[in-house]
């Protein structure tokens, strides 16, 4: 048995010669039915879900801050439609308040207009009948002037004491600052209690922890939001511009497209050989420096890196791993020099097939309206199953009860025997939950949110990857170009797609789902171990991570290749994804190889338009160019716009560059079957172009096409 049979032994057999085959075959059938059946029931159920939590869920509840006793600040058409601010009696019991975002304190909340704005307390209030009018705004609505002091106080209808806050999330919360490095409340250090003692303004900030961070994180995302509405004109211009950028690198690739990652690779080998260069001056340069001479082995280990760099083993030791990884570069490029040319032939060849099917370019707009409705209706479902649950109410009491965190009915609290046993204690609005068939499974619901959002949105992605990858077939196996090349490709290999390959875009979307939400599910168990002393279940845990990081990995490279193989033979997934496997295993150097040189280079193309984009917004934004000063708009933080407009500017070309390399890899996969099925010979002639025929080696006996 040759070499060759034997390696085809192993990974499948070659495709043989089929003279009626031409590219995506056009009678197929349908596969994969039972997932797509599946698919389309998991859809229904999605559906179903999202009615459901329509029908049961208030976002009001994330919307509005609630009160003590359930009711939503703000809401118009209710009392308390003009106090839209919540104010806490005694913010001390509360942790911090990003708890208060979601969880209550154990204190009294009221709804108000306005937070209060100066220091005050109840027993000086009560005394000025026009303080304690002011007072009365962050009372309970049953205080009255006539009521004497300690019966407010046994009802716990006001708070003993206000202190200066600001509104954050519609939230009152104390106005911390720092004065010489001394925490302040209202430009005081100190203030009184309610109860006659003198208290230290940091005490406050174990009830509300990091809120003058928090204060500053509000201030600057309202200049933030400010910028934005001073510079979004400039920041669409910008992201044309992107646009326009990427249109033009897509269409000078086809020209500089060999310069391009030559000059890539010598960059490459000059930045390593200066590297060396530098590392053996630093070396030469210790030589008669004390202490130089030490090895790294009596030097030991320093947390100050900067001391291994005065010793000359370490320079040594860099000179010498550079030069390794020097010559190994080299060696790669004497040795594979042929399959960096069929890297730079196929991306020629992939500009050539963009410019004969230019709708392809605007593909990914299709695709990304597709996932915003995807994103929009887990974001919206989501919303409506975490505010589907019924208010339930706590005993809350600063003393040791022994009902506190029970359950209780604040309509006839004031008659219970829980209230006779506490009578400090009140019966308070705590959460939202419930002890109902549909509350009980209310998280898997959400479970099952997440999920058919991680299939729903894979399933588009790989829509877009089938149609591509059918319409870039076509071109490929075009004997004629363009005239063989079918009317409108993309759509036409989009609607073969979706009539027939549905099931089997499904099957790869669920494999990549299940494997997705595993990773979710170790997440959260990392999240929830954080402050686990157990070293083995970190280990494991962090195991886990890695080796599911590794399998999504593969899964999707399995997946890409699976859909061109469907997209042209019009087979079942796993039979698909099998030939693609087997395909590529036959040519195991060529994969690596041209992969990763046409990664590389689509990658640099996406910085260079980000570069390009980004140099011009910091010049236009930052004022420093004096043409510019004019015109530029007056923000807080010009990073603002120019950060916004480099990662719009990097999602647009990564947009336009994924049709790019999805090209790149259909072509790459017909060239090799190209190379399995055909000899050259007028029976058999190759249909891959000039320039790959020429680089190896090889030619057609007749001239088969231009």
């Amino acid at each position: 048995m040759s070499e060759e049979e034997e390696r085809y032994g192993k990974h499948g057999e070659p495709f043989k010669h089929d003279p009626s085959f031409k590219g995506p075959i056009q009678n197929r059938s349908c596969t994969d039915i039972v997932c797509c059946i599946i698919f389309i029931i998991a859809i229904l159920g999605y559906i179903a879900v999202g009615i459901l939590a329509w029908s049961q869920g208030d976002p009001r509840k994330a919307i509005y801050p609630t009160d003590s006793r359930g009711d939503f600040c703000g809401q118009a058409g209710t009392p308390l439609e003009n106090k839209r601010k919540l104010f806490y009696f005694n913010i001390m019991k509360c942790a911090s308040p990003m708890v208060l975002l979601s969880f209550q304190c154990p204190t009294t909340q009221l709804c108000v207009e306005k937070c209060p704005d100066k220091f005050m307390t109840l027993a000086k209030a009560y005394t000025n009948n026009k303080e304690f009018n002011y007072y009365k705004n962050f009372c309970k609505e049953t205080v009255t002037s006539s009521m004497s002091l300690p019966e407010i106080l046994r009802d716990r209808l006001c708070p003993t004491m206000l202190i200066p806050s600001k509104s954050f999330t519609r939230r009152c919360f104390p106005a911390l600052g720092l004065k010489g490095g001394v925490v302040t409340v209202g430009n005081s250090t100190t203030f009184d209690d309610g109860e006659g003692n003198q208290r230290d303004a940091k005490d406050l900030v174990d009830g509300v922890k990091n809120a003058t961070v928090v204060m500053e994180a509000r201030q600057v995302v309202m200049k933030i939001f400010e910028d934005y509405t001073q510079s979004w004109y400039w920041i669409l211009i910008g992201l044309v511009i992107a646009m326009l950028l990427s249109l033009l690198f897509v269409v000078l690739m086809r020209f500089l497209a060999g310069i391009m990652i030559w000059i890539i690779i010598i960059a490459v080998i000059a930045v390593i050989g200066y590297g060396i260069f530098h590392c053996y001056m630093e070396y030469n340069s210790l030589k008669n420096e004390p202490g130089a001479n030490v090895t790294l082995q009596e030097l030991g280990f320093h947390t100050d890196f900067t001391i291994y760099l005065q010793v000359r083993q370490t320079w040594l030791a860099f000179v010498i791993i550079l030069a390794i990884v020097e010559v190994i570069i080299i060696l790669l490029l004497i040795f594979l020099r042929k399959r960096i040319l069929i890297a730079i032939a196929l991306i020629k060849e992939a500009s050539k097939a963009i410019r004969y099917m230019m709708c392809s370019m605007f593909y990914p707009l299709f695709t990304f309206l597709l996932l915003t409705i995807v994103v929009a209706y887990w974001a919206v479902t989501a919303v409506f199953l975490s505010t589907s649950n019924d208010a339930i109410y706590k005993v809350v009491s600063q003393l040791n009860c022994v009902h506190s965190g029970n359950s209780c009915d604040p309509a006839n609290y004031s008659t219970s025997k829980m209230k006779a046993d506490c009578p400090d204690s009140q019966c308070n609005f705590a959460y939202y939950g419930g002890e109902t068939v549909y509350h009980k499974y209310l998280i898997a619901l959400q479970f099952y949110n997440v999920f058919l959002f991680f299939w729903c949105a894979n399933f588009v992605i790989a829509l877009g990857q089938m149609s591509l990858a059918g319409a870039f077939a076509s071109y490929y196996w075009a004997f004629s170009k363009p005239g063989d090349i079918p009317t409108f490709p993309v759509f036409s290999a989009m609607g073969r797609s979706l009539r027939y390959h549905t099931g089997s875009l499904a099957f790869g979307s669920l494999i990549l789902s299940i494997v997705q939400i595993i990773r979710v599910l170790l997440e959260y168990l990392d999240h929830k171990l954080k402050g686990a002393e157990n070293k083995f279940a970190k280990f494991l845990l962090c195991c886990l991570k890695c080796c599911f990081w590794c399998l999504e990995k593969f899964i999707k490279f399995m997946n890409r290749n699976a859909y061109i193989m469907v997209a042209v033979h019009g087979k079942n997934f796993c039979a698909s994804a099998i030939s693609a496997l087997n395909l590529l295993a036959r040519n195991l150097l060529r994969v690596a190889v041209v992969d990763k040189v046409t990664d590389f280079l689509l990658f640099l193309g996406k910085l260079l338009v980000v570069g390009l984009v980004g140099v011009f917004a910091f010049f236009f934004f930052s004022g420093r160019v004096k043409a510019f000063e004019n015109t530029a708009p007056n923000l807080h933080y010009y990073w603002v716009p120019i950060l916004t407009v480099v990662i719009g500017s990097y999602l647009i070309a990564h947009g336009f560059f994924s049709v790019y390399d999805m090209c790149v890899d259909t072509l790459f996969l017909c060239f090799l079957e190209d190379l399995e099925r055909n000899d050259g010979s007028s029976e058999r002639p190759y249909l891959m172009p000039d320039s790959l025929l020429k680089i190896l080696n090889k030619k057609n006996k007749t001239k088969g096409r231009e």
